[in-house]
């Protein structure tokens, strides 16, 4: 079955930085799109990174320039690096895989922004 791991998640000083992984089985991962979502306490669940099969990206306003999204299709893994992170990027963090009808979601992973 389709399983998405996320890890790398944990408490971190704000301005300082973590690297988020999403491992994907159970799907062909070089032909499928992946992202990045969050959910903060209280809000709703929103996109914070995007990158197609080809490789394009996109991010939400607020993390542009301090979050960038890759993804290495030979180890079927997708990865987040943010940087600069402040106490508003407190939220848990998810990952999406998608194409055509089909949509999977990870557990997520916790990311406290917090000094």
């Amino acid at each position: 079955q389709v399983q998405l791991v996320e890890s790398g998640g944990g408490l971190v000083q704000p301005g300082g930085s973590l690297r988020l992984s999403c491992a994907a089985s159970g799907i062909i991962f070089s032909i499928y799109n992946m992202a990045w979502y969050r959910q903060a306490p209280g809000k709703q669940r929103e996109l914070v990174a995007h990158i197609h099969s080809s490789g394009t990206t996109t991010y939400a306003y607020s993390v542009k320039g301090r979050f960038t999204i890759s993804r290495d299709n030979a180890k079927n893994t997708v990865y987040l690096q943010m940087n600069s992170l402040k106490p508003e990027d407190t939220a848990v963090y998810f990952c999406n895989a998608y194409q055509n009808l089909n949509s999977y979601w990870g557990q997520g992973t916790q990311v406290t922004v917090s000094s």
